[in-house]
């Protein structure tokens, strides 16, 4: 299993930036990995969706379970991946904390890939969330 962890403070209130990421329909906007979502059903808190990710063009599902203004938790239930990802907010003096966790592995024979994809999904995660940065700061 590879475990990534970033975090980036955000000066803006965190009802601004939980507006950016529980935009479950605009995170290839900011998580260039991400290259499509479908969302498949909707229950309360409980997404289930379909995305399509940029190694190899593979096609994933996810279960989301959204805890407003808190976290963001997806679990790779089919697909290439296996894990998790949990997107976390922590009010702070001058807005907030925004913390991303991966907690997963390649399945399959892609599994000797998950150190270099691991690399990857680091780089794009430290990239996503100062976009995210970004975008609640500037309006």
């Amino acid at each position: 299993m590879a475990t990534i962890d970033v975090s980036v403070g955000i000066n803006a209130p965190i009802d601004k930036v939980w507006d950016i990421v529980s935009d479950l329909d605009n995170e290839p906007k900011f998580w260039k990995g991400t290259k499509e979502t479908k969302i498949i059903s909707s229950d309360g808190n409980v997404v289930i969706r379909e995305i399509i990710i940029a190694f190899r063009d593979s096609r994933c599902m996810q279960k989301i379970t959204i805890h407003p203004k808190e976290k963001i938790y997806a679990e790779f239930t089919k697909g290439i991946i296996k894990g998790s990802k949990t997107i976390s907010l922590k009010p702070k003096q001058d807005g907030c904390m925004l913390d991303a966790n991966w907690d997963i592995k390649m399945s399959g024979l892609a599994g000797m890939f998950t150190g270099m994809v691991s690399k990857h999904i680091r780089g794009g995660t430290e990239k996503a969330l100062e976009s995210i940065k970004q975008e609640a700061e500037s309006y």
